[in-house]
């Protein structure tokens, strides 16, 4: 199954459906704070934010689950239905993505681009970065029309528009659109300074 509109193939018409409600507007939106998603799914993990549930993206194929603090407890344990991590804690829904998830810890990196050779702990990965040889940007703003390579950084995108910034400093309680400006924000506090003039 591939779409008309953009060429990206999916391997079944579900995914394909879901996709198709990029280029024709149907979004799922939150009440909240008015972003929009692609699938009753997405919004239901985004909602965690105002919640303060705990939310997170497996490198598994995309596949999101909602990680709850009690589990924790159990590592390596399978709990209602998901398999922790015995490394990091980290919740997956099956044990095929516990083991793709369990690479990042073992550096194990069987997928490799056939163009420029990067290496990925998972098929998604490599699905994600062809796109950037192909040109391939199927996700786009419904705000400002811009495209992206992948619907994570289209959603991250999508809060300049919404003005939501989930990353909170709990020094300052400045916030943040993105983890990596909450992490450069953090060296104020603790002065790491980790990059070194090559010159003086």
């Amino acid at each position: 199954s591939f779409c008309h509109v953009c060429g990206l193939q999916f391997a079944d018409s579900e995914q394909l459906i879901i996709h198709k409600r990029i280029h024709a507007g149907k979004s799922y939106k939150c009440d909240v704070c008015g972003a929009s998603f692609c699938s009753n799914g997405s919004l239901a993990i985004h909602k965690c934010i105002h919640t303060g549930e705990k939310s997170d993206k497996c490198g598994a194929d995309g596949v999101r689950f909602i990680q709850h603090e009690s589990l924790k407890a159990d590592k390596g344990i399978q709990t209602r239905g998901l398999f922790t991590c015995d490394v990091c804690g980290k919740s997956v829904s099956s044990n095929r993505y516990l083991t793709v998830h369990k690479r990042i810890h073992t550096g194990v990196k069987p997928y490799k681009c056939d163009v420029c050779s990067v290496r990925f702990i998972g098929h998604a990965g490599l699905r994600n970065h062809k796109r950037i040889h192909t040109g391939v940007r199927p996700f786009m703003c419904d705000v400002c029309g811009k495209t992206f390579t992948t619907n994570r950084n289209l959603m991250v995108h999508k809060r300049i528009h919404t003005g939501e910034k989930p990353y909170k400093c709990e020094v300052c309680s400045k916030s943040f659109n993105t983890n990596g400006s909450l992490v450069v924000h953090k060296r104020i506090h603790t002065e790491d300074k980790p990059y070194k003039c090559d010159v003086c």
